[in-house]
């Protein structure tokens, strides 16, 4: 009866445990507020315009990059109302179109729309970081499985956006995405 007993305390324990870092020491624990007091603010409508190039990867759920990807993006805000058009070419020679349309409120707060994007994505901006949220529908060729999606931007020093994004199924981690994105016209100025 006492081997049952700590065997069930020990399971407790870990269970605890593991709850406790994915809640406080995990990806999934920043808080926009957590960026307050950054001296540089990220502005979607400032930091997301006109045409912008993109470079990542994708790692599957063991961590092994799956993908790799490059994107150009043409942004387009008027007032608190945004479009942004991106297509994405992966390393298999794959080409992906998505729209969204975007609406931030005066407090920051992110309302978000794409066609591959199940219901509405929320979000907020916050000193240097962005934060949204949405369930993400995979195309028909990857499953057409729905995932929860939290994408982080964070706006590095130069302007460049440094983006890291989870994708879970039921609460576990199937893949996540990195990647960088800067104006076009600092391509054009480093050519030449």
């Amino acid at each position: 009866m006492d081997a049952l007993f700590f065997a069930l305390l020990g399971a407790l324990t870990m269970a605890a445990l593991f709850w406790s870092r994915s809640r406080y020491a995990d990806f999934l624990a920043q808080r926009p507020e957590d960026y307050t007091g950054d001296s540089s603010q990220f502005d979607l409508r400032t930091h997301l315009s006109g045409p912008i190039i993109c470079e990542g990867v994708i790692y599957g759920p063991m961590g092994r990059v799956s993908s790799r990807f490059v994107g150009e993006f043409d942004c387009h805000w008027e007032g608190n109302v945004g479009t942004m058009n991106e297509v994405f070419t992966y390393d298999d020679g794959s080409v992906q179109e998505r729209c969204w349309n975007l609406t931030l409120g005066n407090d920051g707060r992110i309302r978000a729309l794409a066609s591959d994007v199940v219901g509405e994505g929320s979000g907020q901006q916050m000193g240097s970081a962005v934060q949204l949220k949405y369930r993400y529908q995979l195309p028909d060729s990857a499953g057409g499985h729905v995932l929860d999606t939290v994408d982080w931007m964070y706006l590095a020093p130069n302007g460049t956006i440094v983006n890291r994004s989870q994708f879970r199924k039921f609460g576990i981690k199937v893949a996540e995405l990195v990647a960088t994105m800067r104006p076009a016209e600092q391509d054009l100025k480093e050519a030449a």
